[in-house]
Order: C-alpha cells, then sequence, then structure tokens
C-alpha cells in the first residue's frame, strides 16, 4: 500500500524549539513542549483549544502519569512529577547536570510502563577532553528507580519501540545513524546494538515514532522531511514539510491516523524565516497508516 500524508492543519505557535508531542487518549489532546522557551502546549483538535504553560525548568520530554493529573517529566536537571494545571512539582531524580552543561533531553514511556530520557551536552568545553560524549540514555523504572542505559552519547533521541516492545531504537543525533538493540519488555534490559541505518547527508535524525505496521517514522533536522523506514531500515515514504527543523513526530486523533510533526526556529536568520514562515509550528498530517497509541507512566 503506497502511504499518503496530506496537510490538514498547522498549529501556529512558533515555538523556538517545539519537541517531545504526544497524543493523549484521555483528554483526546496532543501535547508538546517548547524547550527553550519553558513552556508546555496541549491543542485539542476538535474545538481547536490551545492551553499552554510556563514549565519550571526546560522540559525536554513528558508522559502521562496513570490514573493522575500529573505528568512524569524530563527537565534540564533530571526526574521530576509536574502538574501544569497547580504548579505542583515533586523532584524524584537529578542527574549530574555538570554545572548546566549537560540536560535532559527526548524521550518517553515504554508499553511496560516505565519512563526513558536522554541527556545531551550543550557545553562540551566545560567538561575536557571526552565532554562531547558525556550524555545518558537512562530508564525511570516503576518503581521509581533510575538507572542508566547507554552512555557516550551526544544528543540522546529517536527513543521508541516496535510494536511488539522486542526492540528499542535510540539515536545519537550528530552520529546521523538509528540503532536498533533487542529489548527485554519484562525486565527492560536492552542488548546487541546494531546499525539500522543511516540517514542522508545533511538530515539529522531527531524524534521518532513506530507506526502498527512496525515502520519508523523519523524526523529529520536541517532536512525538511519525515522519513518512514522498514524494520529493515529501507526508506518507505518522504514526507516533506513546511521547515527546515522538524523535531518530534507522534500518531494522534481518534483513529490514530494524523501525524503531528513538532519544529524549531532555533538558530535561523531574519533570511531564512522568512523563507520558511512556518517554522516552530506545528504541522498535521491526515495518513493512510495508523499509530500506536502513546504509553503512561505507570508508578507502582
Amino acid at each position: 500500500m503506497a502511504v499518503t500524508a496530506v496537510l490538514v492543519d498547522i498549529i501556529k505557535v512558533e515555538n523556538t524549539l517545539g519537541e517531545g508531542v504526544i497524543w493523549d487518549a484521555r483528554d483526546h489532546a496532543v501535547w508538546w513542549t517548547d524547550i527553550d522557551c519553558r513552556m508546555l502546549y496541549k491543542y485539542s483538535p476538535s474545538d481547536g483549544s490551545l492551553e499552554k504553560w510556563v514549565t519550571p525548568e526546560r522540559l525536554g520530554s513528558f508522559a502521562r502519569v496513570a490514573g493522575s493529573d500529573y505528568l512524569i517529566c524530563a527537565f534540564d536537571r533530571g526526574f521530576a512529577y509536574f502538574d501544569p494545571l497547580t504548579a505542583d512539582l515533586q523532584w524524584l531524580h537529578h542527574i549530574d547536570s555538570h554545572s548546566g552543561s549537560i540536560r535532559l533531553n527526548d524521550g518517553r514511556a515504554d508499553r511496560q510502563g516505565r519512563f526513558w530520557a536522554g541527556s545531551m551536552v550543550e557545553d562540551p568545553h566545560k567538561l575536557g577532553v571526552k565532554g562531547e560524549r558525556a550524555g545518558n540514555l537512562y530508564c525511570l523504572d516503576r518503581d521509581l528507580t533510575c538507572s542508566s542505559k547507554i552512555t557516550g552519547i551526544t544528543i540522546s533521541n529517536g527513543l521508541c519501540w516496535s510494536p511488539d516492545s522486542t526492540i528499542l531504537y535510540h539515536t545519537d543525533t550528530p552520529s546521523q545513524r538509528i540503532d536498533r538493540y533487542d529489548f527485554d519488555s519484562c525486565s527492560g534490559a536492552i542488548s546487541n546494538r546494531t546499525i539500522l541505518l543511516h540517514t542522508e547527508l545533511g538530515c539529522f535524525p531527531d524524534g521518532c515514532t513506530v507506526d502498527s505496521e512496525g515502520y519508523l517514522w523519523s524526523a529529520q533536522w536541517a532536512g525538511s522531511q519525515v522519513v518512514r523506514y522498514s524494520p529493515e531500515g529501507e526508506v518507505d515514504f518522504v514526507l516533506r514539510v513546511p521547515f527546515s527543523q522538524p523535531t518530534c513526530v507522534a500518531f494522534g486523533g481518534p483513529d490514530l491516523n494524523m501525524l503531528f510533526i513538532t519544529s524549531a526556529r532555533q538558530g535561523l536568520d531574519i533570511t531564512a524565516l522568512e523563507s520558511e514562515p512556518d517554522a516552530g509550528n506545528v504541522c498535521v498530517f491526515r495518513t493512510n497508516v495508523r499509530g500506536i497509541q502513546d504509553s503512561v507512566f505507570q508508578p507502582r
């Protein structure tokens, strides 16, 4: 079946660094964050309403918490519960941020109820010879213990799982490579890293998701595109988008056939912004492909 995608909406928010988009089945809404501006957004497609809240730190990624109004959040310095309606904040774990040189970035909940998030290096010069690769991929388990699963990362991104939860996908964005790991869904252990694919020159893999057929959708920073790859890493479909810096993707809507794509204005000069006026907005495409519902954090 040939994949189709039709642009049906552009949510005009002009984010500096839109990221972390997820679909919330409980509220029938899409959420995302503008990391640099410390803003959290919630958009309801049914009536076009848009809500936004200031976050206590830059928010890299998050997930809903089962049976709660709280979000589990990967903030600059660590993991915390945050209720945007009351601004209540409850810290769980802090990472070693090396005096602000490292922050948490992309993440999501797995289907077993854990929350994962990776860190990125913002100022390698403060960290010495190996500072450029000082990031980690962390797992916050259901019992609220936190452990590092992958080390030696520059910019952790692209975290998602195959439909049967036997494979974890992950990228260190500057490598222009998407890796796959064997994933033990019971224990959360990962092993046997292999290279799934290399992106084309000038296209840096950012946020990813999988659809119900097990194909991987990758937003590609600086590439003006979202690419659908087969489980074997072959290009299946290329979706051109009206901004050069797409950042993250999520399927949503009642039938999970709407693709939400966040983007960034970060680093674009006046000339670039004039040529891509939708930079920083969220595009919504209707596809003939169904996604998989984004998971929630399920603490014991």
